[in-house]
């Protein structure tokens, strides 16, 4: 007989919730992304590819490390202990993101000081976005 319980894991939010969260950060860090490549002159309109060039690597990065990290596994994505997961997840996914830019699979590059920028300003959008969400759901309860 099998007696291990498996605690955090997928029993007091909705799937819907989840997919919510997961839908949410994606566009965020794509969001983030693209006011970047905006900000700096891109057109995303006139060249979509390079639109594309930009945001893939950070989207692919944060879906990456979140799916295996667990972000979206937790009993409460948007509690305590899923910030702080999502805070770490956005550090490894940036550098995942980083380093996929930095390829030459890529145009682009990663010059100084746009490692600092992509990742302090997405970890503050990701964790803002997630401590105002929870704070509204419990105070809803």
């Amino acid at each position: 007989m099998d007696t291990a319980v498996q605690t955090g894991v997928r029993d007091s939010v909705p799937d819907s919730h989840r997919v919510a969260a997961g839908i949410v950060d994606v566009v965020l860090v794509a969001g983030m992304v693209l006011y970047g490549y905006i900000d700096h002159g891109g057109d995303p309109i006139a060249d979509p590819l390079g639109s594309l060039e930009t945001i893939v690597p950070f989207v692919v990065g944060w879906l990456a490390v979140a799916l295996l990290a667990g972000v979206y596994t937790l009993d409460s994505p948007l509690s305590g202990h899923g910030l702080r997961l999502t805070v770490v997840a956005w550090i490894a996914a940036a550098n995942v993101g980083l380093m996929i830019r930095g390829s030459p699979l890529f145009v682009g590059g990663t010059t100084w000081p746009f490692p600092v920028v992509i990742t302090a300003s997405v970890l503050v959008v990701l964790v803002g976005w997630r401590l105002c969400y929870s704070l509204l759901f419990s105070a809803t309860e």
